[in-house]
């Protein structure tokens, strides 16, 4: 990777004229110099004064403030990620999301490998970031067209926050969208579609094709980490146990949600002076996001605590539009891969069930008198003032984790979770929300349970060792360190996350104790000893800053 001492190096490039200016790699627009003007042609180019870069980003954010509507200040930072690299990350305090990248498309699969080269032939790539886009932010099947919400843009939004929060230089990162189709009939019905406009490709077909994608990735560039991103409930997992044992792989909706999650937990109980294994969890919403909370928090517990799996995943209730997932509910009613975390008939006999058999919310809280209760339904005001109540029956301190997105799908508010708590909830929410007041009038922070804190850690981690996989026991290695840097650990009124402003210097904390987890399993293709890691991370990271610049043909392009 490009490290932070490259900004003191003489780069020898070869473009001129026009060409630089119009390279993000190389441009710095009004930042050239005198002497690196008349050396690449650019005196009559260019206005007179030469600015630094925070002059330059000044500029660039307030033109981007008066940019008032969201859609305009989107264009904006696209336009300006397309002509510069340093100044767009530099002025990165909005999700920056840019239509760029490598499109690969079912009916010309039999191309891939040369358009894939030609992407990225003479590069060194350290992340590839994948979508098929079938479960865009929550909002679903949103086809793989060039805005943001589509999968070339959110593919190239998480390759962005990669370089802000973790330092991944973006010259080393390749974002993809795999077009595979989409049911989304609006789109199908669309003429200016500008994806293939067909059903989506599902069954072998589909997994030949990804296959082919995932060979190419493993082929050309070993070392290299690759993160899959917003695929739907059937694929997300299960892609991600195909190829974990075979190259360094990671998918934020699973991994990543789970590892904040875990973090989060772990700093409760660090409050509440207990363990993880003492916990009883209740989880409402058992999809993609879900379900792998559940499977982290699991580990967590026979990493942490010791207890045997089949053990650890006896504390866990999981809920979905069926109610408590429980052996009744038959074959047809329970999907792949949460088999090991249902709940025998057994246990609920004489428990109030619908017509249907099925038992809601209220009822498994009042049964498991759970002491951690964690919403991922996007059903807004699921978690109501009686289920709350009921709640703090059965336990001093309740952890609650309203995790859905956005706001307006939380399943309760942080004001109304602490007054029907009378104050004693450990809270954190999946958006943003300003303190809420306690009964001794004190304010509470809540945490935002942001999986920006963690995943491009973990990823950088795994990129500077140069893991062939991304290891369980590296995660829960980032988790722990992520969960000791919480404010609550210090002052219990506090959030039980860093403030998102801080994610970079955390992420950097992730990062080195990923590497040293590595290190210590023996899997590292590295020659650092663990007391090197903290400088090796930093003088790995990429920073946006400029280097000095000689005219050179035989030069970089």
């Amino acid at each position: 990777m490009t490290n932070i001492a490259d900004a003191k190096l003489v780069h020898r490039v070869a473009l001129r004229g026009e060409a630089v200016l119009t390279s993000p790699r190389w441009n710095k627009g009004t930042a050239f110099t005198l002497d690196e003007r008349k050396a690449f042609g650019l005196t009559g180019r260019l206005p007179f004064r030469v600015n630094t870069l925070d002059e330059q980003c000044d500029r660039a954010y307030d033109q981007l403030e008066a940019r008032p509507e969201p859609l305009r200040k989107n264009t904006f930072l696209q336009s300006l990620k397309d002509q510069n690299w340093a100044e767009a990350i530099s002025n990165y305090s909005h999700l920056f999301r840019r239509s760029e990248g490598l499109y690969l498309t079912f009916p010309t699969q039999d191309s891939m490998e040369e358009d894939f080269l030609e992407q990225t032939r003479g590069r060194q790539i350290d992340l590839v970031v994948c979508s098929d886009a079938e479960q865009i932010l929550g909002i679903g099947d949103q086809g793989v067209g060039a805005s943001c919400e589509a999968g070339i843009g959110i593919s190239a939004a998480k390759s962005a926050i990669y370089t802000l929060l973790a330092g991944v230089d973006p010259a080393r990162t390749l974002s993809v969208t795999l077009d595979v189709g989409t049911d989304n009939d609006d789109l199908l019905d669309d003429r200016l579609y500008v994806g293939w406009p067909h059903k989506r490709i599902r069954g072998e077909e589909y997994d030949r094709f990804v296959d082919r994608f995932v060979q190419l990735v493993r082929k050309h560039h070993p070392h290299s980490l690759l993160h899959f991103e917003d695929f739907g409930v059937t694929n997300a997992k299960r892609l991600l146990d195909k190829y974990r044992d075979k190259h360094a792989v990671f998918n934020d909706d699973v991994q990543g949600t789970g590892a904040v999650t875990l973090a989060c937990i772990m700093s409760a109980v660090g409050v509440t002076k207990s363990k993880l294994a003492d916990q009883r969890f209740v989880i409402f919403g058992a999809g993609s996001a879900g379900l792998g909370i559940t499977r982290q928090l699991r580990d967590g517990i026979v990493t942490i605590d010791g207890l045997d799996q089949e053990e650890a995943n006896k504390k866990f209730y999981l809920l979905d539009r069926f109610g408590l997932i429980k052996e009744s509910l038959g074959a047809e009613k329970i999907r792949e891969g949460i088999q090991e975390f249902v709940r025998p008939d057994t246990e609920w006999e004489g428990v109030s069930a619908n017509d249907n058999g099925e038992i809601g919310l209220l009822e498994v809280v009042r049964k498991v008198k759970p002491t951690v209760l964690i919403g991922c339904s996007t059903r807004a005001g699921a978690f109501t003032e009686e289920i709350i109540k009921e709640m703090v029956k059965g336990t001093e301190r309740p952890i609650i984790l309203p995790l859905s997105n956005p706001s307006k799908l939380h399943e309760v508010t942080p004001e109304n979770a602490m007054k029907w708590t009378e104050g004693k909830a450990l809270l954190a929410t999946g958006s943003p929300f300003p303190p809420c007041k306690l009964p001794n009038g004190k304010e509470y922070v809540v945490a935002e349970c942001n999986n920006a804190l963690i995943y491009p850690g973990l990823g950088l981690g795994a990129m500077l060792s140069k893991a062939r996989t991304l290891t369980d026991t590296m995660i829960i290695a980032g988790t722990r360190r992520l969960a000791s840097l919480a404010p609550a650990l210090q002052n219990p009124d506090d959030a039980l996350l860093p403030d998102f402003e801080d994610a970079p210097g955390v992420n950097y904390e992730v990062a080195v104790a990923v590497v040293e987890q590595d290190i210590e399993e023996g899997s590292a293709d590295v020659d650092w000893k663990k007391e090197e890691v903290r400088g090796k991370v930093k003088e790995a990271q990429w920073r946006p800053l400029y280097g000095t610049y000689v005219y050179d043909p035989n030069g970089e392009t």
